[in-house]
């Protein structure tokens, strides 16, 4: 049995630095990952910023300690916070076998590979510079803080492109690639057999997903013979009441259903009946819910953006197509059957707890 530390400040998306609460973290792309290191027989430990702590109070099966974050205009809690308590939990606790510290260009993971770096792994997800103050911090962070005082410390990329980034700058990248996991427990496989006639959409309704897009694509897709369809779009934004306007424009009221923000108990039997996942994001790096639809079963059809796209093409989980149109819908319908099969069989791969053990065997064979 291991004792591995996580250390991912930010716990979930916000698109300005005033953190919108949450009533939960057990949704959490992290959290699962701590979950996939328990029940693989280990015990996790995470620590978080406190500007993303839950409003209720909740009881996890391992410890989260919550640290404070200051100096917000510098150290902005949305994408860089700095928490200096960390240090000196650092230098106190010397019993964790194994460290996770998310992305290269973050306080916290230079602290974590100052201290400790031959225990430290930084799980890294982006592949290009962070656009904040038209990415000079970036630059000089990966050309610099990183090649120079980084150097020591193990890097795990989430994707192929986060890889190619990232080796310019450091030295060891790991030769495996560590995708988000999901709690199989939570998405159990339904009868595939029972697909519905309806696509889907999980996401933030804002203006970098372009949902307005989807919508116009499955209007199209409607028009030329499908009007017994759905587009069911589960999420809240800026952007709902002008995506309502659109629907209403282009007569598609009974067929477009907006549900709101879900929890992913409610979500999930939405997903799994649909043919696909629709996603027409310009901007986005791995997608959770790309995964989690591929873990029900449910294949995608996407843009080249989300660095997932990758293993969709190259196992046909879906179709990644740049400016995909009604013929894709038309394509993921027709042959939803074989998509449907390719996503069962790459499911467990996807497991919260198959991803704990990559880490640890990818650790343990670097130390060897």
């Amino acid at each position: 049995m291991s004792k591995v530390l996580v250390i991912n400040p930010i716990l979930y998306t916000a698109e300005s630095n005033r953190i919108p609460k949450v009533d939960s973290i057990k949704d959490t792309m992290i959290y699962t990952l701590c979950l996939g290191f328990l029940e693989a027989g280990h015990e996790v430990t995470l620590l978080a910023a406190k500007d993303y702590r839950p409003k209720k109070e909740e009881t996890y099966p391992f410890p989260i300690f919550w640290f404070q974050t200051v100096w917000h205009r510098l150290f902005q809690p949305r994408c860089f916070p700095y928490m200096p308590a960390l240090r000196k939990f650092l230098k106190e606790h010397q019993e964790y076998d194994m460290i996770v510290s998310s992305e290269v260009f973050a306080t916290w993971s230079y602290t974590a590979a100052r201290l400790w770096p031959d225990k430290t792994l930084i799980w890294h997800e982006l592949a290009a510079h962070n656009n904040m103050l038209h990415k000079m911090p970036s630059r000089v962070w990966y050309q610099m803080v990183a090649c120079l005082l980084m150097r020591r410390a193990k890097v795990v990329p989430r994707s192929e492109a986060a890889a190619a980034f990232i080796r310019q700058f450091m030295p060891k990248v790991a030769d495996i690639t560590i995708d988000h996991g999901v709690d199989l427990k939570k998405f159990p496989l339904p009868d595939v057999r029972k697909k519905a006639d309806q696509f889907v959409v999980v996401s933030q309704l804002i203006a970098r997903k372009q949902i307005e897009r989807t919508i116009e694509v499955f209007g199209d897709f409607v028009r030329q013979g499908n009007p017994g369809y759905r587009l069911c779009i589960i999420g809240q934004g800026e952007e709902e009441t002008r995506l309502k306007g659109l629907v209403q424009t282009l007569e598609l009221k009974e067929q477009v259903l907006f549900y709101g923000q879900m929890s992913h108990t409610a979500l999930t039997p939405i997903v799994a009946q649909s043919r696909a996942l629709l996603v027409s994001t310009r901007k986005d790096n791995n997608m959770v819910s790309i995964v989690e639809s591929i873990a029900l079963g449910t294949p995608v059809v996407t843009t080249p953006v989300p660095y997932n796209a990758a293993y969709i093409r190259g196992e046909d989980l879906g179709i990644v197509q740049d400016g995909w149109g009604a013929d894709a819908l038309v394509q993921i319908v027709e042959q939803n059957e074989r998509y449907v099969e390719n996503c069962v069989r790459y499911r467990e791969q996807l497991s919260n707890v198959a991803c704990a053990e990559r880490f640890l065997n990818y650790f343990s064979r670097s130390l060897s």
